[in-house]
């Protein structure tokens, strides 16, 4: 396994089809500094990795790109997406036996996302599983669809005020595919947990199948499991049976505004100054009406699977997503890296049930038929050691024009 290094794009200027509103536009302003601080502190690793370890082959000028959606160019984006398309045409993996709706590689994703939800969520290991789960995603797009690139990501904010617009939603080839079509008189979808009140969600701006773009004929194969509806009601299921259908997103500025716009991101990583505050935060605390960036993300999206919790791989979207998720924990971690680079904290189930034990660093992450496995969490980690045979992840923020770059270290197999 060899390492390489990261080119995170860091913008200067904006240039934006909705512009930001003035609080936006400060509360960028504030993320970029965080993101830019982030930066040096991984470069001053790299550094100091390069005169204590000379035989290392992490260096600053082993470099590969890591983007957002609105900075790379249209046919890049396209070759992202045609890669996607090629992923959903590969066979499967995971034995019908065991998941019997399984119809492509794309699906063991999905697939495996599925059976180990109520272990990854709310849970000590969240961050880490998801690091490594888009990661192993990017591999699969490069090492088995012949894509060039790197993982692109979506920052929620750039767009919040109106998402459907923006180059990830516009509905052009070289987007992520359209809205869904328009359904009226819709009703918010109500996400329930427990006894705890219900966080009523107000309805997007589709809601049908997505029309155009390179999803619009993309069938969905698994799931659901527990997918909220516009009129209150809940679809359940093993989420493993063979169930073909068309992709559906109900893409909601109200939940974007709400929950994952630039005030938000900021607040997030400069009021938490702990992993279990920062991740419950993240994730929306139980009983605190809010659901976080990180449903702020997915709900976003909406329709159907976004709004699984289970089957939300099932939405290309998804692995832009929590690209971005990533990012803000690369940047909280980085933001004060002796105390933070291990930071873990919380048990091995959703919510501590049913009771488990605490998750700890060397705590194994296996994707099994996804690939990728097994791998400990503290090898998902910040961290610089042993010859850089470790993970560093590194991540970056970019609106649509005037570029700078900074070098971060990713790690790539042979």
């Amino acid at each position: 396994m060899k390492l390489r290094q990261v080119v995170v794009i860091l913008s200067t200027g904006v240039a934006l089809a909705t512009p930001m509103s003035n609080e936006g536009l400060s509360q960028l302003s504030i993320f970029e500094a965080l993101a830019s601080h982030a930066s040096a502190a991984e470069i001053a690793l790299l550094g100091d990795l390069a005169v204590t370890r000379r035989s290392s082959t992490c260096t600053k000028d082993n470099i590969v790109t890591r983007r957002p959606w609105g900075s790379i160019s249209k046919q890049e984006r396209k070759s992202y997406t045609d890669a996607v398309l090629c992923l959903q045409s590969l066979p499967a993996r995971t034995p019908t036996s065991l998941v019997p709706g399984v119809r492509s590689r794309y699906d063991d994703f999905v697939a495996t996302h599925i059976n180990q939800t109520l272990n990854i969520h709310y849970t000590g290991n969240f961050l880490a599983w998801h690091r490594w789960f888009t990661w192993q995603y990017e591999q699969a797009l490069r090492n088995e669809c012949g894509y060039s690139g790197y993982q692109p990501y979506w920052n929620w904010g750039l767009y919040a005020e109106d998402p459907a617009s923006s180059p990830v939603f516009d509905g052009s080839e070289s987007s992520m595919g359209s809205n869904g079509a328009y359904i009226a008189d819709k009703g918010p979808i109500a996400l329930t947990l427990g006894d705890y009140p219900i966080i009523y969600l107000p309805a997007g701006s589709g809601g049908g199948c997505v029309t155009a773009g390179p999803f619009k004929d993309m069938v969905v194969n698994l799931g659901p499991v527990s997918l909220p509806l516009n009129n209150g009601s809940v679809i359940t299921g093993s989420g493993f049976q063979y169930n073909p259908r068309c992709l559906k997103r109900d893409v909601s500025a109200a939940v974007n505004m709400a929950y994952a716009n630039m005030t938000s991101i900021v607040n997030l990583i400069l009021q938490n100054d702990n992993i279990w505050d920062f991740q419950m935060a993240m994730q929306g605390v139980p009983g605190s009406g809010s659901i976080g960036v990180h449903g702020g993300g997915h709900y976003t999206v909406g329709g159907d699977p976004a709004d699984d919790v289970f089957v939300s791989p099932g939405e290309p979207v998804f692995y832009l997503h929590h690209g971005m998720i990533d990012l803000v924990w690369w940047v909280w971690q980085l933001l004060d890296y002796k105390d933070r680079k291990y930071a873990i904290n919380g048990t091995n189930t959703f919510l501590d049930q049913p009771p488990s034990a605490n998750a700890t660093l060397d705590d194994i992450v296996d994707l099994y038929y996804a690939g990728g496995g097994p791998i400990t969490i503290r090898e998902l980690m910040i961290e610089v050691q042993q010859d850089c045979r470790k993970v560093l992840f590194g991540f970056g923020h970019s609106t649509d024009l005037d570029f700078k770059f900074t070098k971060f270290q990713f790690r790539d197999s042979e």
